[in-house]
């Protein structure tokens, strides 16, 4: 059964119950959250996942709680727990959504160490990776959307997993994450495609996310091989072009942009350095999401 399947009452009424297991190969969450907000945003956007079972493993369990006494009716919020603890500070309640979001990044990110886990937007074509690692506001969702838009499969937006043995990439296809201009270039771009009403005022300024395709989501259980490391950068009027990399200021970068590196140690290293040299590595400036992918479709070793 997918998300899709489910009727709205029914998903609502999982979510509030906290029986909602949502399958993101390869991991399972289970999500309670009674906000209606949470319960539009997931079955538009994660219409074509899985879900299991009610008492199904999960590896990790999720909770949006509302905010208690005054809370609920003055200036109300909503906190993130894992596990049954706040992780984090109270948000306003309408970031509910975004926040479930960036809180399951985070449970990812400090939890799944079987993975050497980057900051970057992962695509793929014909079994071959495009990492593009970057921080934020250097335009790399806003590439990653185009090139999905233009058949390029997802893997990620947000967290490259790299196996620590097979060096393969592993993506979840979750929902991209979209920023201020960003938001209505995407809009413009890609008409039609399912996106959550933007959320404003946040930390991130205002945001929005963007659906997954149904062909990348049926693929999740396909990892790939890394070709080619990206460090994207968006500067406005730019010609988009590739530049080479040196490999030794490309691992630094990589390394900067992993957030369990430092945990590895020397199995964190080799791993790096095995990703570092089975890919070529580029800089790449664009100001035209057309000419981006154009260039894309140019990189050797990339079938078309």
């Amino acid at each position: 059964m997918k998300i899709a399947d489910l009727p709205f009452n029914e998903l609502a009424r999982r979510l509030r119950d906290g029986t909602l297991l949502l399958d993101l190969h390869p991991f399972v969450v289970r999500i309670r959250a009674p906000q209606a907000a949470v319960a539009t945003a997931l079955g538009k956007l994660y219409a074509h996942f899985p879900v299991q079972e009610a008492d199904a493993f999960a590896d990790f369990h999720i909770a949006l709680r509302p905010g208690r006494g005054l809370r609920r009716w003055i200036r109300p919020q909503v906190s993130f727990e894992f596990d049954g603890k706040q992780a984090f500070k109270p948000l306003p309640e309408d970031q509910a959504y975004p926040m479930f979001e960036w809180g399951l990044n985070w449970c990812i990110a400090a939890h799944a160490h079987q993975f050497l886990i980057l900051h970057a937007a992962v695509i793929e074509r014909g079994g071959r990776a495009i990492i593009m690692p970057a921080p934020p506001g250097s335009g790399k969702s806003t590439l990653c959307a185009g090139l999905v838009s233009r058949g390029w499969r997802l893997l990620s937006d947000e967290l490259a997993l790299v196996h620590m043995e097979t060096g393969l990439v592993h993506g979840m296809a979750r929902p991209i994450n979209l920023k201020n201009r960003s938001i209505e270039v995407i809009r413009r771009f890609q008409p039609g495609a399912a996106m959550s009403d933007p959320v404003n005022d946040t930390v991130k300024g205002t945001v929005a996310l963007l659906g997954p395709p149904a062909e990348s989501v049926s693929r999740v259980r396909e990892a790939a091989l890394p070709a080619h490391i990206v460090f994207p950068r968006y500067l406005a009027d730019a010609p988009a072009a590739f530049v080479p990399a040196d490999k030794t200021h490309s691992a630094m970068r990589v390394a900067d942009e992993a957030f369990n590196y430092g945990i590895h140690g020397r199995r964190g290293f080799e791993a790096l350095t095995a990703l570092i040299d089975r890919c070529t590595c580029h800089e790449f400036a664009y100001g035209s999401l057309e000419e981006a992918i154009e260039a894309f479709e140019q990189l050797p070793g990339i079938p078309q």
